[in-house]
């Protein structure tokens, strides 16, 4: 079994800090909204379902204190709470989506008093987990059904199980596809400038004990010409109404060069990464990094300190280049504006 990224236990959250990974399994104790906004602001907490239940307990630990009496007083710190939460990153629609949740389950409730609106709203935060779980599973179970024995896979950055509470989204059909006993390889793209492929991904696979071989980004496109990728497979931190995906920064490369080579490109995500007040990828916020990430690599000086840097931390893929999204609820092909409306719609 993975390691579950995100716990709540003896009244507090766990995490794995992915900033140590992979020399380190540490585990972060986190008891003040001040202390989640740090961690996902810092990327000790990544992955857009994953930054998603943080953010959830992250509301409920900014008022688990509160020591008003009304109604009134507990909505109005609720929304501070879901503001500040809010601020830590701009792009990942998962962190909206559960403050927004949480928010919903006060206004939901309009009999209940402060004491037991935290509970409901804490109540929430560990079901996303459970919830978290089951999606996951299903994206595996629907994304294995692509993967043939014998297939080499690419994946960018990270969407295994430390994107999310435990299993992931892109790796989820690896996984599987594994478990069903099928024989299967991955080419791991290192993803600069933070390496999440090479610290977390490629960790993951081999704790896994699956086959992958690690490669820098500047190499994906090779790899793909010496017709040694089946088939592309990468998360997703925001997806718009029309299929546009954003993702970690270099995905926009890869799908690029997977058209090009006539490889499948698929994205993997829940259906809460759909935004669909977003109209398109062009309405996409992508967030700006520290352009130190670039001329600092972790700490070492590998550029003139007085040089400009450009580090967003997210590009968007085109929806023409992707062959499907992986659901929850089955595989959405193309066209996407019609099919995406579709499947939520569903129930």
């Amino acid at each position: 079994m993975p390691v579950p990224t995100i716990q709540w236990k003896d009244d507090e959250v766990y995490i794995i800090d992915q900033t140590k990974l992979p020399l380190e399994k540490k585990f972060l104790r986190i008891s003040t909204k001040e202390q989640m906004w740090d961690a996902i602001k810092m990327l000790k907490v990544r992955g857009a379902p994953a930054i998603g239940i943080a953010a959830a307990f992250g509301v409920y630990l900014g008022v688990r204190d509160f020591a008003g009496k009304t109604r009134e007083e507990f909505i109005q710190s609720v929304n501070e709470a879901s503001a500040y939460i809010e601020s830590s990153r701009p792009t990942a629609v998962n962190l909206f989506w559960a403050v927004s949740r949480i928010k919903k389950t006060v206004t939901d409730n309009p009999g209940l008093g402060p004491e037991k609106l935290k509970d409901a709203i804490l109540h929430e935060a560990i079901e996303m987990i459970h919830e978290d779980n089951r999606v996951c599973r299903a994206i595996g179970e629907h994304g294995a059904a692509l993967i043939e024995d014998g297939f080499s896979l690419l994946t960018h950055c990270n969407a295994g199980g430390l994107a999310t509470a435990m299993y992931g989204t892109a790796l989820s059909p690896i996984y599987r596809a594994k478990e069903l006993g099928r024989r299967i390889h991955v080419y791991v793209d290192e993803t600069r400038p933070l390496l999440q492929g090479s610290r977390i991904t490629a960790w993951e696979l081999v704790e896994a004990d699956v086959p992958a071989t690690l490669i820098t980004d500047n190499m994906a496109a090779f790899v793909m010409y010496q017709h040694r990728v089946n088939m592309v497979i990468v998360g997703a931190d925001r997806i718009a109404a029309n299929g546009d995906t954003a993702n970690k920064i270099g995905t926009l490369g890869v799908a690029v060069c997977a058209r090009e080579f006539e490889i499948p490109f698929y994205i993997a995500a829940p259906l809460s990464t759909i935004d669909m007040h977003t109209p398109s990828g062009a309405e996409i916020p992508i967030e700006q990094r520290n352009p130190d990430e670039i001329r600092k690599g972790f700490g070492k000086q590998t550029a003139p300190p007085e040089v400009q840097a450009y580090n967003p931390a997210f590009d968007v893929t085109p929806a023409r280049y992707i062959a499907g999204i992986i659901t929850e609820k089955g595989i959405i092909r193309p066209p996407y504006p019609k099919n995406i409306a579709r499947i939520l719609h569903a129930d």
